[in-house]
């Protein structure tokens, strides 16, 4: 394999259509169904879907079937089946669905509209993660066009990755055992330090996200005549979240929300922190003068990948500050995200919130916590020697410096449902999202050199792993 002729055919890929696509379907408000549940009458889903179908068709990939599978009242998914010249079988996958606008963009940005500058692509789900697709396909095609013999490889795109992947496990059933099984999967939905080195997750953390409401009066009452006698709801909600959180230190106090961190993660932080320093906080757009929960970047990394944590993402109840009179609230609810540690179980802590929350409340308030379907975290299976010297390599010839491997703050569910249904598939989870990338959030940009390589790296693993032994 020529590996300059393999990177010239993928920029070429990246230049001349990839990046156009992707401006296209950034203009493109698909929602998760979470945010937009009339997604189906809207037809955002719709117009993604065909978009990443219609480019798909167009590489003209010999024997590769471009499929939209749908399911009554599910988010279609996106199913590219490329034969192999080898036995075995590889996933990839992403998802087409993104989370909603979100404030904050700076001046001449915002979510649905494209800008490129300063060779990144601005705009809501370019690198949350629309270029998954453009990136899976230029990958396999650059090596087709050497004629590298590879294994089957099943492109699946989903669209409802940001809501939990809801409409996933139905389609999997659906499917069968048309996936076959894998013995790779690669992932282009996580995590980069930097953008200097290829980047590897090796474990995932869970998501609960639930509603608090606390109701102390039927209805709002002058805070001159109410206040002293009945309790202020955001003084109980304040109680309710410290039996949660250490309001100091933000460390998780019920047992089933904490695990023991595994020794070989730790070490692999520990290697992680001495090649990011201080840019681990670094990567935060920070208001002047704040700074990080500790000094020490193994620390924070521990924090953001394998401990739980609690942030409070909305609240209802709450008038804006120009229509608050002196009114003593009647009740507030809070929209709670506690990403679990990768190995806890999700119901069991479910079910410790809810019983943390709702026992023995405060002045006998009316206390409820409704709990969503929480997701499970994820920790890899150890890499095959084949595997974890692939990654290295790849990262050595596209980039320069080694691979790091790094546990990702986030949730991808089917890296769970995939772990459990295919317990001896390796995985080479990746993606695009580093510092100030701020996907969820406002400007967030695919930096496009790095995706460029990123995808030459998943050339170079696909390649590996059609020579590679088998089990």
């Amino acid at each position: 394999m020529d590996i300059k002729a393999l990177r010239e055919h993928i920029a070429a890929a990246w230049r001349d259509s990839i990046v156009e696509r992707l401006a296209a379907y950034v203009r493109i408000p698909n929602k998760s169904p979470l945010f937009d549940p009339d997604w189906e009458k809207n037809g955002h889903m719709e117009a993604a879907v065909q978009l990443m179908a219609q480019w798909c068709r167009a590489q003209n990939i010999a024997g590769a079937r471009v499929e939209i599978r749908r399911l009554p009242g599910r988010t279609p998914i996106l199913l590219v089946d490329v034969p192999g010249e080898l036995p075995g079988c590889v996933l990839l996958y992403g998802h087409l669905d993104k989370q909603p606008e979100f404030t904050g963009w700076h001046t001449g940005l915002g979510p649905w509209e494209p800008v490129l500058r300063d060779g990144k692509l601005y705009g809501r789900g370019a690198a949350d993660d629309g270029y998954a697709v453009f990136s899976s396909l230029a990958a396999i095609a650059a090596l087709k066009a050497q004629h590298v013999a590879l294994a089957r490889c099943v492109v699946l795109i989903e669209a409802s990755e940001e809501s939990g992947s809801v409409d996933l496990p139905a389609h999997l059933e659906a499917l069968g055992s048309e996936l076959g099984e894998p013995s790779l999967v690669v992932c282009l939905d996580a995590e980069c330090g930097n953008y200097e080195q290829l980047w590897c997750t090796t474990s995932l953390r869970g998501n609960l996200v639930g509603e608090l409401t606390v109701r102390v009066l039927e209805e709002g009452v002058h805070s001159g005549m109410a206040s002293g006698i009945a309790p202020n709801p955001f003084r109980i909600v304040e109680q309710l979240l410290a039996r949660l959180e250490d309001p100091l230190d933000g460390s998780l106090k019920p047992a089933e929300l904490s695990i023991k961190v595994p020794e070989d993660r730790l070490a692999q932080l520990r290697t992680a922190a001495a090649v990011l320093g201080d840019s681990v906080p670094g990567k935060l757009p920070w208001a002047q003068g704040v700074r990080a929960l500790s000094d020490d970047p193994v620390e924070l990394l521990i924090n953001s990948t394998w401990r739980g944590t609690l942030s409070v993402t909305g609240a209802d109840g709450l008038p804006p500050t120009l229509s608050a009179g002196n009114v003593l609230l009647p009740a507030l609810t809070l929209k709670l995200s506690l990403r679990l540690p990768p190995t806890c179980d999700p119901l069991r802590a479910a079910r410790a919130v809810k019983e943390t929350l709702e026992h023995d409340p405060p002045y006998g308030a009316q206390v409820r916590f409704t709990p969503g379907t929480p997701t499970a975290g994820w920790n890899a299976p150890s890499f095959a020697p084949w595997l974890e010297k692939s990654i290295d390599a790849a990262s050595q010839h596209i980039y320069g410096p080694g691979a790091v491997h790094i546990g990702c703050g986030g949730t991808i569910p089917f890296m769970a449902m995939l772990g459990e249904q295919f317990p001896q598939t390796q995985f080479f989870i990746t993606g695009v999202l580093g510092p100030h990338a701020n996907a969820h959030g406002p400007n967030e940009f695919l930096h496009l050199d790095y995706a460029e390589k990123l995808t030459a790296c998943v050339s170079l693993v696909l390649a590996d792993h059609a020579r590679a032994p088998r089990r």
